[in-house]
């Protein structure tokens, strides 16, 4: 990436989240609070660290959400432009809304992974000292974890020749993350991309696999110290507790939150303008802003917002 070729940001934030429901009616799931901030506030935080200052954001159901909590995008540093996505048919259906927008390379992330990271900025690094039009964030994971994301196959100089769309049979440790830095000519491979015959929908593992065999350099980066879907409900109190380990504290407790008591608390999240009435402790739990929590005994393993209860 040569520096007068400006770096644009792009996430995908268009999923329906069907397996968060109930959460995911009221919530779209990149708006998720992970330690009282939606997930897409990292990825846009992430962004304007590596100066990224334009960032395009596709949306679908629920969309309206975003432009509320999110505005323009300057409380984080950026200047966002929402795009509606009507159908959802892939990642790389997704990401051919952006081409008429963006017109250098650009890092792509799925709005509804989380990630925690310190050296994020090793994927540009990789960019320029391979010369490459790719780099895709990787980590050494279970066979489990590979096989619900996709495999990576790499030659000796580590530049890719094979990725995989949920393997069934890995044949290594690398795992793709859902973070991406592509060179535009990506959107050549995403048009030529047939629909797949596992999900019948046009998957960006695909488009890289058509990029990587028409000759571009394409490379990885361990670049991530965690990346965390969040694929049911109980999941966001497990992504905030391995937050709070990453930062070093067994709490957040957020602005103008009340305590009309004096519970113990641990492993837990307390949303902002929350009011939480009892004495009971509370542990590892998520309570979301603007909720009243009333209670006398232990509250333990649940996610509480002013619309639902959810225990497990």
């Amino acid at each position: 990436m040569t520096s007068d070729r400006k770096l644009v940001g792009a996430i995908l934030a268009a999923g329906k989240g069907s397996r968060l429901q109930p959460l995911s009616e009221a919530y779209p799931k990149p708006l998720l609070p992970i330690c009282n901030k939606p997930i897409v506030g990292y990825q846009l935080d992430f962004m304007r660290e590596l100066g990224i200052t334009e960032v395009h954001m596709v949306v679908g159901t629920l969309g309206e959400m975003f432009e509320r909590q999110l505005g323009d995008g300057s409380s984080y540093g950026v200047k966002i432009n929402y795009l509606k996505q009507e159908s959802q048919l892939g990642i790389a259906h997704a990401v051919m809304k952006l081409e008429q927008y963006i017109s250098s390379p650009f890092m792509l992330f799925l709005g509804d992974i989380f990630i925690i990271s310190n050296t994020l900025d090793d994927m540009i690094a990789k960019w320029n000292d391979n010369s490459c039009d790719a780099v895709l964030a990787v980590k050494k994971d279970t066979p489990d974890n590979i096989k619900r994301n996709f495999s990576v196959d790499l030659e000796n100089s580590g530049r890719v020749v094979r990725v995989i769309e949920k393997p069934r049979y890995p044949g290594n440790d690398l795992k793709g993350c859902g973070i991406y830095l592509f060179d535009v000519s990506i959107f050549d491979a995403i048009r030529r991309t047939p629909r797949t015959a596992m999900r019948d929908e046009y998957e960006i593992t695909e488009s890289i696999q058509i990029y990587i065999e028409d000759g571009h350099p394409v490379y990885v980066s361990h670049a991530l110290e965690d990346d965390i879907n969040i694929t049911f409900p109980e999941d966001m109190i497990d992504c905030c507790i391995r937050e709070m380990k990453h930062r070093g504290v067994d709490k957040v407790v957020g602005e103008d939150a009340f305590f009309r008591g004096n519970p113990e608390v641990k492993w837990s999240v307390i949303g902002d303008n929350a009011i939480i009435d009892g004495d009971g402790p509370i542990e590892e739990c998520v309570i979301f802003p603007n909720t009243r929590v009333k209670h006398k005994g232990q509250i333990k393993r649940m996610i509480i917002t002013p619309e639902y209860e959810l225990e497990f």
